[in-house]
C-alpha cells in the first residue's frame, strides 16, 4: 500500500513538472533590439510562434485550453474568440496576455519581445489569414 501512495505520489509530481515546463520558449530579447520586423504572415511568421511556445499538450492545442493555437484551428479561434481588435492592436487579448498585462501571462515563463513584436505588426497589418 505505501509503495504504490509513493508511486502514486512521485507519478503526479513528475506530471506536474512536465505541465509546468512545457509552456516555455527559448529567447528573450530587449524592446529596443527588435526594431522594424517587415510584413507579416499568419502562416509563416506567426504559427511558428505559436508552435514554440503555445501550441503544446497541456496548453493551447487542439482540445487544450482556449484559444485552439494549432496551425490548422489558431487563425479561426483568434478571430472568432474576440482575441484580435483590429482597430486597436494593442488592446488585442493575444497580444496583451503575451505582454503580462492580463491575470494569466503567455508564455507562462514571460514575455518575449520579438514574438510580441511580430503578433502586435501582424495585427497592426489586419490579421489576415496568409
Amino acid at each position: 500500500m505505501k509503495n504504490s501512495k509513493t508511486l502514486l505520489t512521485g507519478g503526479l509530481l513528475s506530471m506536474i513538472l512536465i505541465i509546468m515546463n512545457s509552456c516555455y520558449y527559448d529567447e528573450v530579447l530587449p524592446v529596443e533590439s527588435v526594431g522594424d520586423v517587415g510584413e507579416m504572415s499568419f502562416s509563416n511568421d506567426i504559427i511558428p510562434i505559436f508552435n514554440a511556445s503555445c501550441n503544446m499538450s497541456g496548453c493551447h492545442n487542439k482540445g487544450g485550453q482556449k484559444p485552439n493555437l494549432s496551425p490548422e484551428g489558431a487563425y479561426t479561434s483568434l478571430i472568432n474568440g474576440g482575441y484580435i481588435d483590429k482597430t486597436t492592436p494593442e488592446n488585442s487579448s493575444l497580444y496583451k496576455w503575451m505582454k503580462g498585462e492580463e491575470a494569466q501571462p503567455m508564455p507562462l515563463s514571460g514575455p518575449n519581445a520579438t514574438y510580441n513584436a511580430k503578433v502586435l505588426a501582424w495585427i497592426e497589418q489586419g490579421a489576415l489569414n496568409n
